[in-house]
Order: C-alpha cells, then sequence, then structure tokens
C-alpha cells in the first residue's frame, strides 16, 4: 500500500533529507586522486552523528547479507551498492556516492556521480545524461501522472545517446521505511502505472550504463556491476509530490 504523508511528515522528510545534503556536499568535496573510499564512508558516518542522524544504509539485511557501510561507494563499472574499501580513486575514475539517514524516524535518499580529476568525454557524456535523465524523471512527479510516464522519459533519453538502462534496480517510495510502495523503473511505457498523488514521496534513481543494461553482483554479495565492464552512473533525489508539482527534498539548494 502506497503511503501517502501530511504535510508535517514531508516537513519531517525535508529535515532528515536537508542532513543527506549537506554530507553528500561535503563528501563530493572530498573526492579526488589517492583518496580512499573507506576516507568517505568514515567522514560520513562522523558527519552523521554529530548532526544527530542515524545511517540508513549500515546494517540494512537484504537476506542473509548485512550492508557493513554507512555510504554506497561505486566506481567507474560498479553500477550501484559498492562497499567502501582501501581502494584508492585514481584520476580519470568516476564514482558514484549513494548515501542515506533516518532523522526524527524518517528517511532521505540521494546519489550524485562525480569525477575523479579530469576525466574523459566519454565518462563527462555519461554523467550529464544520467543527470538530464534524473532532471527529467522528476519533472513527470506530478499529480494524475502516473508511474510509467517517469520510467518512459528516462528509458528515451538515455537510450537515445545509446545507453543501457538498468533494470535490475529500481527507485521505491521512502518514508518511515527506506524502501516503500510504489517500485519506480527507469524504464516503462508512458500513461500505464500507478496514479501520482500529493503526498507521495519518492526517491527517483536512474541507473544508466554506458554499454548493456546487464547486470552481475560480485561475491560480496551487494556491489552490482555492468556485464561487459564499461562505465556506469547513478543520480537519486528523494522528492515529494504536491498540488504545485514536485518538492526535491534532497536539494542542497
Amino acid at each position: 500500500m502506497i503511503e501517502i504523508k501530511s504535510r508535517s511528515e514531508v516537513e519531517s522528510m525535508r529535515r532528515a533529507s536537508g542532513v543527506v545534503a549537506e554530507i553528500l556536499v561535503e563528501l563530493v568535496e572530498m573526492v579526488r586522486p589517492g583518496l580512499t573510499t573507506a576516507a568517505l564512508d568514515a567522514t560520513a558516518e562522523a558527519r552523521i552523528a554529530r548532526l544527530g542522524a542515524k545511517p540508513a544504509f549500515k546494517n540494512y539485511r537484504v537476506g542473509d547479507s548485512i550492508f557493513p557501510a554507512v555510504l554506497c561507494t561505486s566506481v567507474n563499472e560498479e553500477i550501484v551498492h559498492g562497499i567502501p574499501s582501501g581502494r584508492t580513486l585514481a584520476e580519470g575514475d568516476i564514482i558514484g556516492l549513494d548515501f542515506g539517514v533516518i532523522y526524527e524516524g524518517y528517511y532521505a535518499d540521494s546519489a550524485v556521480t562525480v569525477p575523479v580529476g579530469r576525466i574523459d568525454p566519454r565518462s563527462e557524456r555519461l554523467i550529464a545524461t544520467t543527470r538530464r535523465c534524473l532532471d527529467a524523471a522528476i519533472e513527470q512527479l506530478r499529480p494524475g501522472r502516473r508511474i510509467g510516464d517517469v520510467g518512459a522519459v528516462v528509458q528515451a533519453i538515455a537510450e537515445a545517446e545509446g545507453y543501457g538502462v538498468v533494470r535490475d534496480f529500481v527507485g521505491h517510495g521512502i518514508g518511515r521505511a527506506l524502501h516503500e510502495d510504489p517500485q519506480v523503473p527507469n524504464f516503462g511505457i508512458a500513461g500505464r502505472g500507478r496514479s501520482l498523488k500529493p503526498g507521495m514521496v519518492l526517491a527517483v534513481e536512474p541507473m544508466i550504463n554506458e554499454g548493456t543494461p546487464a547486470v552481475r553482483v560480485l561475491s560480496d554479495g551487494w556491489t552490482a556491476v555492468t556485464a561487459d565492464g564499461k562505465r556506469s552512473a547513478h543520480f537519486e533525489h528523494t522528492v515529494a509530490i504536491t498540488e504545485d508539482g514536485p518538492w526535491v527534498l534532497t536539494s542542497a539548494n
């Protein structure tokens, strides 16, 4: 069942989202060649504690697997759920930072893909297109539109550029749980699916691959990578649907 949030609940989620946005800005500013992904995770965990929040991802369980970090760090061909480690970032890499917190009992979730130093034009184009997919998806989050409208616009933009749209992982509702109904695929048919209503809060997150949309998961049980080894980009915002249109709760502005 899809939960419709009251105005006060959305305001609480905006405060949680503000914590996410503030910390993500700091993490993005840290990214540079020579930095380890573990250092990013340690900074995120310290900042969560300082701001009085709790991590949304650490100890998150899927079956028998428990995620061990507060931040997902997905580098180059890693799509989502990369585990921070002693891996050192290199000039020309790209890294997806996916991050969430719990604050005042509510979850917020956001992601961004950024360059490590100077990157090649192909990677720049992939990042820019994926960001454009997110912006177009958010524009669809209006009362009376449908879930299929969101996926259709993402799919159209990505595939027009020759990219693959990941189907194994999708966006989702969010609120008192990290993952709520409905699922929000990044592919679909316009005019299909559930109708969007004021008070719905969705985590919309295009994941776009430079090549095939096919995915495989590494032996750690979490890190999803492109099947062909080409690069992937990921962007996400937590967005409330209002009578006046989409309200991007995790915006840093």
